[in-house]
């Protein structure tokens, strides 16, 4: 795996979300329920930046129609969406969050 760094730890509010680009991909560095996430930001229903939405139990939803997302294994949990949206593997080293650009859709914390 090849981490690099997507931002400080301390940039990302507990219950929150913040869009970055990390080697041209665009996520959303998720904290959530004491860990951290990293998911395309952008949902598979409406092409709107999930980073945007509220997150929650594990959980971020797209703003505009409600769709959320598990943000373990990016699965959809409710309608509108139903095709996945990708998570990559992060990690915390020295406060700043590291995330694997070249494995998405094996996250783990």
């Amino acid at each position: 795996m090849s981490y690099v760094r997507a931002c400080s730890a301390a940039e990302v509010a507990p219950e929150s979300a913040i869009p970055v680009d990390v080697d041209d991909h665009e996520l959303a560095i998720v904290h959530s329920g004491g860990a951290y996430y990293a998911i395309a930001d952008e949902c598979s229903h409406a092409a709107i930046p999930l980073s945007e939405g509220d997150v929650g139990d594990g959980e971020i939803e797209c703003y505009l129609h409600g769709s959320r997302f598990s943000l373990k294994t990016g699965e959809p949990l409710g309608l509108p969406a139903t095709e996945p949206v990708a998570v990559y593997p992060c990690k915390i080293v020295d406060g700043e969050v590291l995330v694997d650009v070249t494995n998405p859709n094996s996250a783990t914390n």
